[in-house]
């Protein structure tokens, strides 16, 4: 029978009651004192929770060896991921990685040199012809001890790398600096690889496949592969092509004196040729020596009758140089890169992936314009084209020649004529008060010094002066400025030709200059004052794609944009009265030049030079010989004539389907050039509000207020009425845009001949 709840519990003791504590059972709760306030129980909850758990204190002694066992755990996890990590990455590494052959590793070397697009150009050094490859029993004992003495003394008895020289390497690339130690198996995986990046990972790959090759070849076989490999510098790969560049001579004919002067270059044959570094080539040579000795490889005796053997002359090497035209581009890189501090070592064993800045479609228009201005013309003839991009001073085409192993005519000093004019006018626009365009000289011919046919002004400024390159006005101007001025002024623009000790001569072109300057300078102008390096090299990667250098084309100002805009303003109607104008009315500022031979009516040089904002071209055109220059009619050549038609050729290519682009306003410093046409049978244009009083011959002013019918008519019977003409471009086929058509017949022999002060005309 069940009981009531609210019945008498046996014990006595009902539900209502607090249960009492044992004497034996801890207290659960304590008493709360008065002033406490009685807890209050949430609902749903139980009125008695389970008190948590705590664990034991633990004793000193039990702390202690649960920290021996952390740290024992962390140390053997630590140890087995250090020993376990390298051993699969060996592994894989072992598995993964292969061992290229001699000639892989020869290859891999030598540099590229590819266009701006990347396509290739060339390799610097020839994947053969200057190694020969020879077995490891034709080569001396005593060649094979003394590079061993200066290379790897424990060659045959180490396993393929030198474990002290690894981890002082790790060291030192970890402290920053450089590493180190390589056996002789290392030093030919590091060329076959290209690596001479100092990295830990082109270590560990080094490390992996010298074990390698180590387990696959034998002593004797990787001493030979490596001797066919390494590069001792004069573009010589292995022992046998060295011998030849240093002796002259066969490996098996090497004296042990000559071997040790061999081995000696390895490590750094840049530094250690006796033809570069006599003082140091003996210091290393002694070194390998001594070693030999030391190793019991050579007796001291036979060390002491060893003397310092002497080397033949270095010879330069085409070392891939294209035999066409491309080959004087490639030697301009290979100049940059000496330039540039760029060590031969470095160059011949690097793999580096030089590009450059050649467009290989500008290149090609700058060939077929050259090529087709001299066709059907004396074999004598010899022409230069060079382009720049004014916007970032690289070399869009270089054309110096067509034999790539001749002289580089790009690169060869000639005289400038008349297209040194305007930086006579620069130097005028920097002058304090600055002389400007529209200031007028007398320009009628005085005794010394004359104009070419049509080029006579009685008064002209100087737009109109250089418009018909006029000689007189900018040798007074010359005179006025100063020479030395001038020349500085050329400086500044990006000649860097020596023009020490000018006269007033500068003006006319008396001073050499390179195809390869004038293009640069007119660049300058083209960019408005701002100067760029001019660069053929754009950026040089090394194999592992660490980039060593980049082409800096942010430019240096050298003179106001407001003053490079009035240089221009002066050229901007030449090309288009010679007939050289660019279709569609594209703005362009040119300047012809041609330099009179010693022969009468002959001309030696002749030159034409011009730019827009996209491009800055120059052409030249001569002989070897320095000798008179004709067409194949028989008639003398004038910058206007088959230099001008090569660089309008090449322009108008460059040009095709490309926006025009206008030149930035023209804002005039001081006198603004007068822009009316002149009147027919006038001696020049009507005065406007430019124009000044007229100058007499020595370049100073006339009184004012002499009546312009009482000045002199600067006229000759059967010359050419010289016109004024505006900003644009003058539509070919006006008056006066062709020399040729204006001189005298009796006279053809120099027609368009622009004389100089020290070869004046007649």
């Amino acid at each position: 029978m069940q009981r009531s709840r609210r019945g008498p519990h046996p014990t006595g003791v009902g539900w209502w009651h607090t249960p009492k504590r044992r004497s034996d059972e801890p207290a659960r709760h304590r008493a709360l004192e008065p002033t406490e306030p009685i807890p209050v129980i949430a609902p749903n909850r139980r009125r008695w929770a389970r008190a948590p758990r705590s664990r034991p204190a633990l004793s000193p002694a039990h702390q202690r060896a649960r920290r021996r066992r952390i740290l024992v755990r962390t140390v053997l996890w630590s140890t087995g991921s250090a020993v376990l990590t390298p051993v699969l990455a060996f592994t894989l590494g072992y598995l993964f990685l292969s061992v290229p052959s001699p000639d892989d590793a020869v290859n891999n070397q030598v540099a590229t040199v590819a266009f701006t697009d990347g396509s290739p150009l060339t390799r610097l050094v020839p994947e053969s012809g200057n190694r020969t490859k020879v077995a490891i029993e034709a080569v001396p004992q005593v060649v094979r001890d003394a590079v061993l003495a200066a290379e790897d003394r424990t060659f045959y008895s180490n396993p393929g790398f030198d474990l002290t020289g690894i981890a002082r390497a790790v060291w030192n690339q970890l402290r920053g600096g450089q590493g180190g130690g390589s056996t002789i198996t290392q030093q030919y995986v590091k060329k076959a690889l290209v690596g001479d990046e100092q990295t830990l990972w082109r270590k560990f790959k080094e490390v992996v496949l010298a074990v390698k090759v180590s387990q696959e070849r034998t002593k004797d076989e990787i001493l030979g592969d490596y001797l066919n490999t390494i590069y001792f510098g004069r573009g010589a790969y292995g022992i046998q092509a060295a011998s030849q560049a240093y002796f002259g001579k066969n490996v098996e004919r090497l004296t042990p004196s000559e071997a040790a002067l061999l081995a000696g270059v390895i490590q750094s044959p840049s530094r250690w040729d006796p033809a570069v570094s006599p003082e140091r080539a003996v210091q290393r040579w002694t070194f390998v020596l001594d070693g030999m000795v030391a190793q019991g490889w050579l007796a001291p005796q036979e060390r002491k009758d060893v003397r310092f053997p002497p080397t033949v002359p270095r010879k330069p090497t085409a070392g891939g140089v294209p035999a066409d035209s491309n080959g004087h581009i490639v030697t301009a890189v290979t100049r940059e890169l000496e330039d540039l501090g760029l060590p031969e070592q470095v160059l011949a064993q690097g793999g580096l992936q030089i590009t450059t800045t050649i467009d290989p479609l500008r290149q090609r228009q700058a060939v077929d314009a050259a090529h087709d201005a001299l066709t059907g013309q004396p074999v004598n003839l010899r022409s230069s084209l060079v382009a720049i991009d004014p916007a970032t001073g690289g070399v869009l085409a270089y054309y110096g020649g067509d034999n790539g192993h001749g002289l580089d005519y790009a690169r060869a000093p000639r005289l400038a004529g008349s297209t040194f004019k305007p930086f006579v006018v620069l130097a005028g626009l920097q002058r304090d008060p600055p002389v400007g365009l529209g200031k007028t000289f007398n320009g009628t011919e005085m005794p010394g010094l004359r104009n070419a046919d049509g080029a006579d002004c009685g008064r002209c400024d100087l737009k109109q002066a250089m418009t018909i390159s006029n000689n007189v006005v900018f040798n007074t101007l010359a005179k006025q400025v100063g020479p030395e001025s001038v020349a500085e002024a050329a400086r500044l623009a990006g000649i860097k030709s020596p023009l020490d000790d000018p006269t007033e001569g500068i003006a006319l072109g008396n001073k050499e200059v390179t195809t390869f300057e004038m293009a640069s300078a007119y660049a300058t102008l083209a960019a408005g004052g701002v100067w760029r390096e001019p660069h053929i090299v754009s950026s040089i990667v090394t194999a592992d794609g660490v980039v060593l250098y980049e082409a800096n084309t942010h430019g240096e100002r050298r003179f106001e944009e407001r003053v490079a805009r009035n240089v221009t303003e002066t050229m901007l109607d030449v090309a288009a009265r010679d007939g050289l104008a660019l279709p569609g009315g594209r703005p362009v500022a040119a300047k012809t030049g041609t330099v009179e031979s010693r022969f009468e009516g002959e001309n030696n040089d002749a030159w034409m030079a011009g730019y827009t904002p996209l491009v800055s071209t120059s052409v030249w055109m001569g002989t070897d010989m320095n000798t008179p220059i004709r067409t194949a009619s028989g008639r003398p050549i004038t910058g206007k004539s088959l230099p001008g038609e090569a660089w309008k050729e090449f322009m108008v290519e460059v040009h095709d389907a490309q926006p025009v682009e206008q030149f930035a306003p023209f804002r005039p410093i001081g006198e603004a050039p007068v822009r009316d046409e002149p009147e027919p049978g006038s001696a020049g244009p009507s005065a406007g509000p430019s124009a000044g009083p007229t100058p007499d011959p020595s370049g100073e002013p006339a009184p004012s207020g002499v009546p312009p019918t009482d000045r002199p008519s600067p006229q000759r019977s059967g010359s050419a009425t010289p016109t004024t003409r505006s900003s644009e471009p003058t539509p070919t086929g006006e008056a006066g845009d062709s020399d040729e058509e204006t001189r005298q017949p009796e006279r053809s022999s120099s027609e368009g001949q622009e004389c100089t002060v020290a070869n004046p005309c007649g």
